[in-house]
């Protein structure tokens, strides 16, 4: 939905509203892809809450989480250490991810991609999963097209209201192409009854599949797989999420 960075008030209510998200379908995608999940080493890129590193590691991982919000990873903590998971958690931008040739898979789950302004930054973040990737590991993510942000987040203002939280969402074209701005106003019901308020304002931005493939191969990777709307069917103009697989 919003900038992970800045997710505050927002975290604690962030996993009711992620109920509808197939992480499990995500473990599926990098079971195959990376040849089975126990015993290797994978990097959750833009990680959360955790949801999925905990699926990850549960299934046999041993996982690395990295997330720009301190707010999200003391949830994400809490998480690991409730179920008794080893999992590192790190607290750092992606685009300023580096190291050595360590992990064997990498993911950018649920378009945290399009949190980031411009092409310098996203190719800053597979320069550094490059660099942290073993030779022949391979990433998963995923990425909103820009017909979904052009076009069907232009369509707002969107609303939800489950009696615990209600928010209404207003989008607006954002400066740069394919971008779009949302501000996001949430009512979470107190016990007393009463509703507290806060206010969200986030910026997300795309780009078309082109530009992905040259920053990837670029950055040094091999284009396997491109999908769209979690089916193993390619791209069409009105799909929603994009799906990049590709290899060190």
């Amino acid at each position: 939905m919003g900038s992970k960075g800045s997710y505050t008030g927002f975290a604690y209510i962030y996993d009711e509203l992620m109920t509808d998200i197939p992480y499990d379908a995500y473990v599926d995608l990098i079971s195959i892809a990376a040849d089975g999940i126990t015993g290797k080493k994978i990097i959750d890129v833009g990680c959360g809450t955790g949801l999925l590193s905990v699926k990850l590691a549960k299934a046999g991982a041993a996982v690395t989480g990295v997330d720009l919000s301190r707010d999200m990873l003391d949830i994400a903590k809490k998480r690991a250490n409730d179920l008794s998971l080893e999992i590192e958690f790190q607290e750092k931008p992606m685009q300023e991810i580096e190291g050595d040739e360590q992990f064997d898979a990498a993911v950018i789950a649920i378009d945290s991609l399009n949190y980031l302004p411009d092409r310098e930054s996203v190719l800053n973040t597979f320069n550094g999963i490059h660099s942290v990737l073993k030779n022949g590991g391979v990433l998963i993510f995923d990425v909103h097209s820009t017909f979904k942000t052009d076009v069907i987040f232009m369509e707002g203002p969107f609303t939800f209201d489950n009696e615990r939280i209600a928010y209404i969402w207003h989008t607006e074209e954002g400066d740069e192409e394919h971008s779009v701005l949302s501000e996001l106003s949430f009512f979470v019901k107190e016990e007393s009854g009463l509703y507290r308020r806060f206010d969200e304002r986030h910026q997300q931005r795309t780009f078309n599949v082109f530009e992905y493939v040259d920053l990837l191969r670029e950055a040094g990777f091999t284009i396997e797989r491109i999908f769209a709307d979690w089916e193993d069917e390619p791209p069409h103009e009105e799909s929603e999420r994009i799906f990049y697989q590709v290899r060190k």
